[in-house]
C-alpha cells in the first residue's frame, strides 16, 4: 500500500512539474514576444521581400509551438500583402517602398495583383525603387513598376520569355516494369500523357503555347508601359537577350543604373531626406503586417465572406494548403446561417483534384447562392475541379493570366504485373462473383474492366459539362467545343464566356457587395484551422517533415519534383478532374 501511494504520488509531482514547465514557457515567450514588438518609426521605407511562400490564403498558425520549433515554413498571405500596400498610401511614416527580393514566390496571377496595388501606391506620391543583385523574369516583372531600377554592377536581368517543360515517363515504365493504367475524356486532357507517349501531342502544344503566349502578352504590355517602350521593343529585347548584362540593361531602357548594395541603401536615405551616416529605418512587408497593417478595418456590422479554396482537390477534410469537401462545406454553411454576412466571395485557385469533392462543393455552393450573393475569384489557377466548383456561381472574376477551364476528366491506375514478372511473382485470385476482382495491380488491366471504368469517367465528364452548361448558361454543345480539358488563361476565358469580367479579388468583393446591395461592409474568412492540442506534439508530425526535408536534399530539388509527381499520380484515388499535367512556367 505504502508502494502504490509513493507511486502515485511520483506521477502526480511529474504532472505538477510538467505543468509549471509549460506555464513558465508561455510566460517565456509572451515576455519575448512583447520585448520584440515592431513599431513603425518615422521616415521608413516599406521593403517588399518577397521571398517567402505566398498563399491566397494564410492565417495565423493556432498551434502554439509551431513558430517556437520552427515547424511550419514561412508563409505570407496575398490579401495581407495588398492591404499593407493599401495602408502604407496614407501612413504618414512611410516615406516610399523599395522592392528588395531575389525571387517572388508566388504565381504570376498574384505577382499582377501585387504589381496593380504598387500602381495604386504611385498616386499618392511616394516613391518605388527597385534593387536585386540579379533578377529573374517574376521579380523583373514585379520591379518594372518602380520608379527606379537598380542591379548590381556584376548582376543579370534574365529575361527571356516564358517557358514550361514537362516529363515523359513511358520508356521509365517500360524498363521498369509499373505501368500506370489510365482512362480519360478529353483530347486536351494531357494529365496523363507523359504515362502514354515519349512527346507532346500536337493538341497538348497547341494549348500549351497559347495559355503561355497570352500570359507573356499581359507581363509585356505591363512591363512597356512602365518602361515607356513598345510592346515590339520588349520582345526584340527577349529574343535576343538584351538584359542580359547590367551594361546591356541599362542600354536598353531595363533597369536605370548598377550600384552596390550600400549605394542602393543611400539612394534610398536620400529620397527620404536624411544625411548617410543616419540610419534608414528599413521595414520589411512582413513586420508590417505585424503592426496590423495587413487588414482594413471596418466597424459595419455587415459582412462579405470570403472562403479560401486553395490547393489540390481532395475528397476529405482539407487543410490550409489541400481543398477538401468537409472544411469548404462547414465554411458555407456558417456563413449561409449567419445574418450578418451579406455576400459570399469563393477565391479559388485550385488545379483540380477529385471529381466527387469537386461535385459535393459544387452542391453546396449551388444551396448556397439560393440564399445569399455567389461570386468567385479565381487566382493563379481554377482549372478542371478548380473550375467545377466555380462553374454555378452569380458571377466569375478572374484575372487576365489566370489558368482555367480544363473541363475533362480521367481515371489512372497503377498496375505492377510487368514488374511482378520480371522478379517471378504470380498472383492468383479467388472469389465469389465474376467481377469480385474486377482488377488487380498484379494482372494486366482486362478489356472488361476498361470499359467500365471508361463509362464511368464518360459519365463524370458528362455531368461536368452539364454543371457548366447550366452554371454558364450555355449549351452543351457550346460547352463541349471549348471544354475537352482544354486550358485557357483569363483573358481567352472571357472570350470564350467562361468567366464574366477580368478583376482581382477586391474586384470580385466589390461585385458581391453591389449584388448584396450594400456599401459599408467588414470582411470575414473562411475557412478556419484550428491545431489540436494532441496533435502539436504528435512526434509523427516531425518524423514526416523530416523524412520530406531528408529526401529532397539527398534528391535534389528537381529529381524531387519529379519522385512527387510520380508518387502522387501513383496514390490519386477516384475519378480525377485536374489540370492537365504538373506546369511550372520559368
Amino acid at each position: 500500500m505504502k508502494f502504490l501511494r509513493e507511486l502515485l504520488a511520483a506521477i502526480l509531482g511529474v504532472f505538477i512539474a510538467v505543468g509549471l514547465m509549460f506555464v513558465i514557457l508561455v510566460v517565456i515567450i509572451s515576455a519575448s514576444t512583447e520585448d520584440t514588438a515592431v513599431s513603425v518609426k518615422s521616415n521608413s521605407v516599406l521593403e517588399l521581400n518577397l521571398e517567402s511562400q505566398i498563399l491566397d490564403y494564410a492565417p495565423k498558425s493556432s498551434d502554439p509551438f509551431a513558430e517556437i520549433f520552427d515547424m511550419e515554413e514561412g508563409k505570407i498571405g496575398l490579401q495581407e500583402i495588398l492591404n499593407a500596400i493599401e495602408n502604407a498610401e496614407t501612413d504618414d511614416k512611410i516615406k516610399g517602398i523599395s522592392i528588395h527580393t531575389l525571387f517572388v514566390n508566388a504565381g504570376t496571377a498574384q505577382i499582377q495583383a501585387i504589381r496593380d496595388k504598387l500602381l495604386d501606391f504611385k498616386k499618392s506620391g511616394k516613391f518605388i525603387t527597385a534593387y536585386a543583385d540579379y533578377y529573374l523574369q517574376s521579380n523583373y516583372y514585379l520591379s518594372s513598376v518602380a520608379d527606379s531600377i537598380f542591379v548590381n554592377p556584376v548582376g543579370e536581368v534574365d529575361f527571356r520569355g516564358l517557358s514550361t517543360e514537362i516529363l515523359y515517363y513511358k520508356d521509365l515504365q517500360e524498363k521498369s516494369g509499373v505501368k500506370m493504367e489510365v482512362i480519360r475524356h478529353g483530347k486536351y486532357k494531357s494529365a496523363v500523357e507523359p504515362f502514354l507517349a515519349n512527346e507532346m501531342s500536337e493538341a497538348n502544344r497547341e494549348q500549351v503555347s497559347s495559355f503561355l503566349n497570352s500570359i507573356w502578352n499581359e507581363i509585356v504590355v505591363d512591363i512597356a508601359e512602365s518602361r515607356n517602350k513598345t510592346v515590339e521593343e520588349i520582345n526584340a529585347i527577349a529574343d535576343d537577350l538584351l538584359a542580359r548584362t547590367p551594361q546591356l540593361a541599362i542600354e536598353n531602357n531595363m533597369v536605370d543604373d548598377e550600384l552596390y548594395n550600400d549605394e542602393y541603401t543611400d539612394k534610398l536615405k536620400s529620397l527620404v531626406g536624411i544625411d548617410k551616416d543616419e540610419k534608414l529605418n528599413n521595414l520589411s512587408i512582413s513586420d508590417y503586417i505585424s503592426t496590423g497593417k495587413g487588414r482594413v478595418k471596418s466597424s459595419a456590422s455587415d459582412k462579405i465572406a470570403i472562403i479560401y479554396a486553395q490547393g489540390e482537390i481532395i475528397y476529405g477534410k482539407g487543410t490550409l494548403e489541400v481543398v477538401g469537401q468537409e472544411k469548404i462545406i462547414e465554411a458555407l454553411t456558417k456563413a449561409r446561417k449567419d445574418d450578418k454576412i451579406k455576400a459570399i466571395v469563393l477565391r479559388v485557385n485550385s488545379p483540380g483534384g477529385s471529381a466527387l469533392a469537386s461535385d459535393l462543393i459544387w452542391r453546396e455552393l449551388e444551396l448556397t447562392k439560393k440564399e445569399k450573393p455567389l461570386v468567385v475569384s479565381m487566382g493563379n489557377y481554377a482549372a478542371s475541379g478548380g473550375y467545377y466548383i466555380a462553374c454555378n456561381a452569380n458571377e466569375i472574376i478572374a484575372e487576365p493570366t489566370t489558368i482555367t477551364g480544363s473541363i475533362g476528366v480521367f481515371g489512372i491506375i497503377p498496375n505492377f504485373s510487368e514488374l511482378t514478372k520480371k522478379i517471378g511473382i504470380n498472383a492468383e485470385q479467388v472469389g465469389t462473383n465474376k467481377n469480385s476482382f474486377a482488377y488487380s495491380p498484379f494482372k494486366p488491366m482486362t478489356d472488361e474492366f476498361y470499359d467500365v471504368a471508361k463509362e464511368g469517367v464518360e459519365g463524370i465528364y458528362k455531368t461536368f459539362v452539364s454543371r457548366v452548361a447550366q452554371g454558364r448558361n450555355m449549351t452543351e454543345a457550346a460547352v463541349d467545343s471549348i471544354a475537352q480539358g482544354r486550358v485557357w488563361t483569363g483573358v481567352e476565358a472571357l472570350e470564350n464566356g467562361l468567366v464574366d469580367k477580368l478583376g482581382n479579388l477586391n474586384d470580385a468583393i466589390n461585385r458581391a457587395a453591389e449584388l448584396a446591395e450594400i456599401t459599408d461592409f467588414g470582411i470575414t474568412n473562411y475557412p478556419r484551422y484550428k491545431t489540436n492540442f494532441k496533435d502539436a506534439f504528435n512526434p509523427l508530425s516531425f518524423i514526416i517533415m523530416s523524412k520530406e526535408n531528408i529526401i529532397k536534399e539527398e534528391l535534389g530539388v528537381e529529381n524531387y519534383q519529379i519522385y512527387k509527381n510520380i508518387k502522387e499520380f501513383s496514390t490519386l484515388k477516384g475519378v480525377q478532374a485536374r489540370m492537365p499535367f504538373e506546369l511550372k512556367i520559368k
